[in-house]
């Protein structure tokens, strides 16, 4: 299945949460240049935020793939969000005036952690794989 396809599947199929998503007043107010500076930065600080929570849920994969082709990817994407993804992120933070040792000492909104949380409890849980998660995502026709 193409990339195209795939996305407009799952567009379809949480129709409702998409368009909360894409009428959100963050985003709106981000696209029409309206965003409040405060909120933009409250932002960017939220992000580096999360995504040091996404490299250690990638990490938490890494413990519990059962192959080491699967702890290779993983690692990969550790190195990814570290190296590279994190890097981009406070150098861009920087353009607004944000260090990076700033932005470490901001407290997290709990949105922030969720989805990180949610990665480390249900997608990779201690009884299931990623290989069995790669299972169930076949049988649910997922890519």
């Amino acid at each position: 299945m193409t990339e195209p396809a795939l996305f407009a599947r799952l567009v379809a199929a949480s129709d409702r949460d998409w368009r909360a998503y894409i009428r959100h007043p963050f985003v709106l107010l981000l696209a029409s240049g309206e965003l409040p500076e405060a909120c933009f930065r409250r932002y960017l600080v939220q992000d580096y935020l999360f995504l040091i929570h996404f490299a250690r849920a990638w990490g938490l994969a890494i413990y519990k793939s059962d192959a080491l082709g699967e702890m290779r990817r993983a690692q990969r994407l550790v190195a990814a969000t570290l190296d590279v993804e994190i890097g981009l992120h406070v150098d861009y933070c920087r353009r607004w005036g944000l260090s990076e040792a700033a932005m470490a000492n901001e407290p997290e909104a709990v949105a922030t952690i969720r989805i990180p949380a949610l990665c480390s409890t249900v997608v990779l849980p201690g009884t299931a794989s990623i290989s069995k998660w790669r299972s169930h995502r076949a049988s649910l026709a997922m890519p």
